[in-house]
């Protein structure tokens, strides 16, 4: 018989080698784990031999990885930029090329079918491909230096070696091989930007699905006219004499609605509004995918001249607003001629894409510029009426054409498409197979400025190598898609603005409404001539701020838009450089850039303060009395106002306005809100599904505030003076293709978070939130850039994570806790 104590030692050395085994076991997988994250890793020191090569290279890297490159010739600097993109962001170069042509299927299989269908319709890559044959030979040769550079990269790496998200790929798409980089590939990106920027389709959208419920005077008090005198343009006013835009201060009264009576007509039609509604799925799916725009999302750029800072020179600030993705948008880079001249023309560092070639923004060594969207009316929505495969116009029946495609799919047979278009473009509303299928009587088709082949390429290497303002100009005038707001200093003490972009000019119509595409009156007759748009040398007011405000007074000859940001930013900024208590600096323009002032805050405040709290929620309305209106990530009363607001909103609109078109909370709310507040007994404040009561402005802000301290008090406990806005408005960097796989392994390895933040809505630190969709945060300032041009060298700048795009690397967020804590930038160099 076996003793119980030798079963008890046999036992004891089983489970002892067992855990032995799987300890054994951990360490293996750690260890491969291990190899497999840093196998993709860039090799950063030493030296390498490259064939395509003319000469030799210099990259040196910066404490946070930025990589400056230093050649001999432009080719070769292109060369490296292209290969140093590759090493630290050829996932994201890859997954942008694949969303930008329509090819997610290929990489993610049959799941993705649908959203290439939508990508196909925009067209983006076979139109990048067009616009090659248009760009300047220098252009040409400078975009096949950089694909030459990332196939150079590629010819020694593939699979998990070029990055982690190809050995999670390989799980489920173990056949994929990176094909080669092309020029069109760098190209087409820009057509996404084009898309995230594009202008007023959005609000396009929103009055003709808000017509069907509302009638017209009701719809025009939820899109107020955008008031000169409170937010003044970035150019005052101006005229077009002889071709040419002069500055004046004439401003005439504001125009009328101009929706024209077919548009009208039409939308009484529900064949009309189906469309219309399908249209708008196509535009959020791919808007899923390319990123979304909306109210808010845009970005701030100033400069001061000389008679305002410590330094007697000029300095310009930027800081774009766009969704956050894990990397960065921005890659930071430099790039050096050894010896700058007519052959190798550029001395530039900066921010630019991966995947692109040249700075997007930044500075050389003798200007500097930053971007804003202009956010003119590019796009326009047509209501077409068809047949089958044609389409009415004029009187006449007319083929669609008809463009056919095949999505490759990822594990799965190829799936043929066609793509529909009239002669004001794709048919959006034939993503709906039902609509399509049953042969609705009705389409929409969108007519936008970016499918139109373009130069906007030559434009980037044109303004890293500009040396003053004339070739400022210069290189704005190929700036066609996106329009931007072009903000511009030099080492000579010079300030200036440029609003450039191919800019649609109208017959029949304004754009504000959906356009009827039948009648052959709703039609484009041309583009606002370069030389006629707005710019400024020189103010005399010393500054130019750009916030997405309006870009030239109403004296201003042609329409750009209606559809302005309504101008708090640029108020704020504005005042900010006017009132600074002694000359600006640096570290002044940096706190400025900071600013969470809340001007919907000042609005509703006094209204809020008069009232009488409902029972128990006295503490939290305490918060308010004291607060002065500013949002910090710390603060007890920014929380609680901004679940007012939330409330607020919900309580005033919902009832009456549709989902998909409720507000959204941003500034246009802010200017909707600030004139009903002064008509206590609106319509809007009444609850039309109530019956027994008629609900007034001061029931309604009763009721909301009695909403947020309930919902607080769930969220973040019973006691107001620990609530902090920060603890709500929190941000989570998501990795664009892996980001929201629903696998939460996954998602841990490439999402980086939450950071808590302050700011909000329509303040200068643009963090910004979807009212009823919580408060976490959705857009940001993606970097922020000041550069001081009395010393480049004390320019300063921080990104959102960090200049690698490898899980894991040191740079992968080393710069996000920075970003986040708002209290240091760092110097280029």
């Amino acid at each position: 018989m076996v003793s119980p104590a030798r079963t008890a030692r046999t036992l004891g050395r089983l489970v002892y080698w067992l855990l032995c085994l799987l300890l054994v076991l951990a360490l293996v997988a750690t260890a491969a784990a291990v190899v497999t994250i840093r196998r993709s890793f860039p090799e950063q020191q030493g030296t390498l031999a490259l064939s395509g090569l003319h000469g030799g290279v210099r990259v040196l890297r910066d404490r946070y990885g930025v990589p400056q490159v230093y050649a001999g010739d432009a080719h070769d600097l292109f060369f490296a930029q292209g290969f140093v993109q590759a090493q630290d962001r050829f996932w994201e170069m890859d997954f942008r090329r694949h969303l930008a042509a329509g090819r997610l299927a290929e990489l993610f299989g049959a799941g993705q079918v649908e959203t290439d269908t939508y990508l196909r319709t925009m067209g983006w890559h076979r139109i990048a491909e067009q616009e090659l044959r248009l760009l300047a030979p220098s252009t040409m040769d400078h975009l096949a230096a950089y694909a030459a550079g990332v196939n150079a990269y590629l010819r020694a790496h593939r699979g998990s070696a070029l990055s982690l998200e190809y050995a999670v790929l390989s799980l489920q798409n173990p056949h994929y091989r990176a094909a080669r980089w092309t020029p069109a590939d760098s190209v087409s990106w820009l057509k996404v930007m084009a898309w995230q920027l594009r202008g007023n389709d959005d609000a396009e959208r929103m009055r003709a699905l808000l017509a069907a419920r509302l009638p017209s005077a009701r719809v025009a008090e939820l899109f107020p006219p955008y008031d000169d005198r409170a937010a003044p343009p970035i150019v005052s006013g101006g005229k077009v004499v002889h071709g040419r835009f002069v500055p004046t201060d004439r401003t005439p009264p504001a125009r009328g609605d101009r929706v024209s009576p077919d548009t009208r007509s039409a939308l009484r039609h529900a064949g009309a509004r189906a469309s219309l509604t399908h249209a708008d799925r196509a535009l959020d799916a791919v808007g899923a995918v390319a990123g979304q725009g909306g109210d808010g999302i845009g970005s701030n750029a100033w400069d001061v001249a000389g008679t305002r800072t410590a330094t007697g020179k000029p300095i310009l600030a930027n800081d774009p607003h766009l969704g956050p993705a894990m990397p960065s948008i921005w890659y930071q880079m430099g790039l050096h001629c050894t010896r700058v001249g007519t052959a190798c023309p550029f001395d530039v560092a900066g921010f630019t894409f991966s995947g692109l070639p040249g700075v997007i923004i930044g500075h050389n060594a003798r200007i500097a510029w930053g971007l804003t969207n202009l956010g003119p009316d590019v796009a326009d929505l047509y209501l077409e009426k068809v047949h089958g495969d044609r389409y009415l116009y004029r009187g006449r029946w007319l083929p669609l054409s008809v463009r056919n495609e095949t999505v490759r799919v990822a594990g799965g047979k190829p799936v043929p498409i066609s793509v529909r278009a009239t002669r004001h473009g794709p048919l959006l509303s034939d993503a709906s197979a039902d609509l399509r299928l049953v042969g609705g009587k009705y389409a929409v088709a969108m007519r936008w400025t970016a499918l139109t082949p373009g130069r906007t390429a030559d434009a980037l290497f044109a303004l890293d190598a500009a040396g003053g303002f004339t070739a400022f100009r210069a290189a704005a005038r190929l700036f066609e898609v996106p329009a931007q707001n072009l903000v511009y200093a030099d080492v000579d003490g010079h300030i200036g603005y440029q609003a450039p972009g191919r800019i649609p000019v109208r017959s029949g119509y304004d754009g504000d409404w959906p356009a009827v595409g039948w009648t052959g009156r709703d039609e484009w007759t041309g583009y606002v001539p370069f030389d006629a748009l707005p710019y400024s040398f020189d103010p005399k007011d010393g500054y130019v701020v750009t916030a997405n405000q309006a870009a030239v007074g109403r004296s201003y000859p042609y329409h750009l838009t209606d559809d302005w940001d309504y101008g708090y930013r640029s108020r704020r900024i504005a005042s900010l450089i006017t009132s600074s208590p002694g000359p600006i600096t640096v570290a002044r323009t940096h706190r400025m850039q900071l600013d969470t002032s809340n001007d919907a805050a000042r609005t509703l405040l006094p209204y809020l303060r008069r009232l009488h709290p409902p029972a128990g929620t006295e503490r939290a309305w305490r918060l308010l009395a004291r607060w002065d209106g500013t949002m910090p990530a710390d603060s007890a009363a920014a929380a609680y106002f901004n679940s007012v607001w939330a409330h607020v909103l919900a309580r005033a609109f919902d009832d009456d306005v549709p989902p998909g078109v409720r507000p959204d909370g941003g500034s246009r709310w802010f200017a909707v809100m600030g004139k009903l507040l002064t008509q206590p007994g609106s319509t809007w404040w009444d609850d039309s599904t109530t019956t027994h009561v008629r609900e007034t402005r001061d029931t309604v802000l009763t009721e909301a505030m009695g909403d947020a301290y309930d919902e607080l008090s769930r969220r973040l406990g019973a006691d107001p003076a620990r609530w902090r806005w920060g603890d709500l408005h929190t941000l989570t960097v998501q990795n664009q293709s892996f980001g929201t796989s629903g696998v939460a392994p996954i998602e841990w390895l490439f999402n980086r978070g939450p950071l808590r933040l302050g700011g909000g809505l329509s303040v200068v630190d643009a963090t910004g939130w979807y009212v009823g969709q919580g408060y976490e945060v959705r857009w940001v300032p993606s970097m922020r850039m000041i550069v001081d041009l009395a010393d480049l060298d004390r320019s300063r700048w921080v990104n959102l994570t960090g200049a690698s795009g490898h899980a894991f690397d040191p740079h992968y967020f080393d710069q996000a806790r920075i970003w986040e804590a708002g209290t240091t930038a760092m110097r280029w160099n």
